[in-house]
């Protein structure tokens, strides 16, 4: 699969959006950002979990957000370090505590995107590398 429809910097604009999404707070807002940023059959694996299609992946989004993002205990952040190979990107993305020196990460994952010809989400991988400590 070749992405015919997304130039090669576009893939940033995908990271940046990924990364915004965990923090919309407005419930509606989410799950347009989540409609626009994964294909329709879209899908994200996560340490034993699997979560496929538009409503899962914002009743996925909204858990975390809840849970880590919402409560200010966390900030989401990316890791500069986005990377782009065909239809795969790669990146980190982090939850730095929200108090304390900037980069203080409480945990960390490798993000692995399959994207579609129309540079939507078909696949995402994350893959703890930092395990989520105690606020």
């Amino acid at each position: 699969m070749t992405n015919t429809n997304t130039n090669a910097n576009d893939f940033t604009a995908t990271v940046d959006r990924y990364i915004a999404v965990w923090s919309i707070t407005d419930p509606d807002d989410r799950a347009k950002a989540v409609s626009e940023l994964w294909a329709a059959d879209g899908a994200e694996f996560i340490e034993g979990k699997q979560y496929f299609g538009h409503a899962a992946l914002t009743e996925r989004v909204t858990e975390a957000h809840e849970a880590f993002i919402a409560g200010g205990a966390y900030l989401a952040a990316g890791g500069d370090d986005a990377t782009r190979h065909d239809d795969v990107v790669v990146f980190t993305i982090r939850l730095d505590h929200a108090a304390g020196p900037e980069h203080d990460t409480a945990w960390s994952s490798r993000v692995f995107l399959l994207l579609d010809d129309d540079g939507r989400v078909l696949a995402d991988y994350q893959l703890t590398v930092q395990p989520l400590v105690a606020a």
